[in-house]
């Protein structure tokens, strides 16, 4: 299927779907006259690309779980150690904001807020 179809299916624009062919997320063969042409399927993976990255993932994460995936999937354990290792660099990320915050607040109550403590 061309490059437009696709983009109709996914939802996803047409550059970044040349993006992820870029990054070699996705392939398509070349016709004679240049057009992109994308094999039955890629609108599924188009599909696990835009969750994945909805859930936080990256392009260079989801780039690395790609090849057992489209190898006949990985299993749920699998699965399951890469969200909850997802999840905890959100929590980590999380904690981190939160002291950002609390210092912020606290300068906020001092007479040169950007004076150093």
């Amino acid at each position: 299927m061309r490059i437009g179809k696709l983009a109709e299916m996914t939802g996803v624009s047409r550059d970044a779907l040349r993006m992820y062919e870029a990054r070699g997320l996705l392939r398509s063969e070349r016709s004679a006259n240049g057009y992109r042409d994308f094999s039955e399927g890629s609108d599924q993976l188009v599909g696990y690309i835009k969750t994945a990255q909805a859930l936080g993932f990256t392009l260079a994460e989801i780039g690395k779980d790609l090849p057992a995936l489209t190898a006949g999937g990985l299993p749920a354990s699998e699965v399951e150690v890469i969200l909850r290792r997802k999840l905890d660099e959100i929590d980590a990320r999380l904690a981190g904001l939160t002291d950002l915050r609390v210092q912020l607040a606290a300068r906020l109550e001092q007479v040169c807020p950007l004076a150093k403590v």
